[in-house]
């Protein structure tokens, strides 16, 4: 009687993948067709921010997700039902733009319908899958594990937005809709693939009676648990801010890149591409650096959170300076320099996410990511509501797009400076805490 085996490299591709066309399918929602919503179609950057930060916002339903995915057992279902969601919201968000023109609130409706999809899906496929990864992957992997899936998410997002900043030049409503149904299909085919076989067979001895019963306790028992656990807390706090700060600048580069450099559709889908390409670059350098340095020295991971945090922050003050040089000022090549701070910190932060999983109450891990990924979900909706909502403001009392955006760029780079200190105290105290004991592994 044993359990399958550990996910070899192989494995943990494979899960990338999955999380690569998750990230596809986004990308052109969150990216791609709100700025087409500010630009071309002339809606106030905040209808286009709500809508975002609702397809965030419904993501508050993760830690009983996570919860389910413990009791459940079989997770590939829930991913593979994630996306399928997701996919369909994708297509719906792209069919309301043609829409919007000729009677706004139908526009606005099926949106709405299209970005809860969006919602719902990614949250059930994204929190599953790191379940999955958590379980499955060797405690000594999860760190490598976590930048090889996030590295192939980025992939995927970068070049999704590479592409579709070619084919969306001209741009026509129709061909938004073409090009989203492409990627949709492309996306659930890829993760089908990527999923088959994927759990393997579980001929483990049956759970002992106590840990069953606590394995099986209500879903409001097993969130109190979890949420008394203080490196869970720090943890949940640290990745608010952080991911706060990230979102809003994500939200408003393409308008930025639109309003204050005159670029097109396609040109601000660059934009996006050339972030999500440093992010890639970021990552890989974080990731690699992290694993061969990690043994010789230990606060390797906490460098380079606490580094990315504070270069992001950095290249956002330098973004706020270059509205008023526009369009002189390379803003390709700092977009890209401030995707470099921000894979930095994100693979690093997840990293520990992944390691961290597993330390407190056993059998809780889906809950407990769960919760870090809600707090993620959270910081995004309020994020993209208050990035674009302050744009709108600064602009209405500045008078000028420039110093609008440039007032939202160094807010956020505050942020990423209130996160750089959480995250300092996220690492202290975890080196500091009890190890209740790892992930179990099924």
């Amino acid at each position: 009687m044993s359990s399958p085996a550990p996910l070899g490299w192989l494995g943990i591709v494979r899960l990338g993948l999955v999380q690569a066309s998750l990230g596809a399918i986004v990308v052109l929602a969150t990216s791609t067709i709100n700025r087409v919503m500010v630009v071309e179609l002339k809606l106030a950057a905040l209808v286009s921010g709500a809508l975002v930060a609702w397809h965030y916002a419904v993501q508050i339903l993760r830690p009983r997700m996570g919860y389910g995915s413990d009791q459940g057992g079989r997770r590939a279902p829930w991913i593979m039902g994630g996306q399928i969601i997701l996919a369909a919201g994708g297509v719906t968000a792209a069919l309301a733009v043609p829409l919007i023109p000729d009677s706004l609130p139908l526009g606005l409706a099926v949106s709405f319908i299209g970005f809860t999809l969006v919602g719902i899906g990614a949250g059930t496929s994204g929190t599953t899958l790191l379940v999955l990864m958590a379980k499955r992957v060797a405690p000594q992997l999860r760190p490598a594990a976590a930048t090889i899936v996030w590295v192939m998410m980025i992939a995927g997002m970068a070049g999704t937005a590479g592409s579709v900043s070619q084919l969306l030049d001209p741009f026509s409503a129709a061909r938004l809709i073409e090009v989203t149904g492409i990627v949709a299909v492309v996306a659930l085919v890829v993760t089908a693939l990527a999923l088959l076989g994927i759990e393997g067979r579980d001929t483990a001895p049956a759970t002992p009676a106590a840990d069953a019963a606590q394995a099986h306790a209500p879903f409001l028992q097993a969130l109190a648990e979890v949420w008394a656990e203080p490196q869970a807390r720090r943890l949940t706090l640290f990745i608010f801010v952080s991911m706060l700060a990230y979102n809003a600048q994500e939200l408003i580069l393409e308008p930025f890149a639109g309003r204050v450099f005159d670029r097109t559709v396609g040109g601000t889908a660059k934009i996006t591409g050339m972030q999500h390409g440093g992010a890639l670059l970021g990552m890989i350098l974080a990731g690699s650096l992290c694993t061969w340095l990690a043994k010789r020295w230990p606060g390797t991971m906490r460098a380079w959170t606490i580094g990315g945090c504070l270069g992001s922050g950095a290249v956002l003050l330098v973004l706020a300076a270059a509205g008023f040089a526009a369009p002189d000022w390379p803003l390709d090549a700092t977009v890209f320099v401030l995707g470099i701070a921000n894979g930095a910190f994100a693979v690093a932060a997840i990293s520990a996410m992944m390691t961290m999983v597993g330390h407190g109450t056993r059998s809780r891990e889906g809950t407990r990511m769960g919760i870090w990924g809600a707090a993620q979900a959270i910081a995004f909706a309020v994020g993209g509501l208050v990035a674009t909502g302050a744009s709108d403001l600064a602009r209405w009392l500045l008078g000028s797009p420039a110093a609008a955006y440039a007032a939202v760029f160094a807010f956020e780079a505050l942020l990423f400076a209130a996160a750089a200190l959480l995250a300092l105290r996220v690492f202290q105290s975890n080196e500091s805490a009890p190890r209740p004991g790892d992930a179990a592994q099924p």
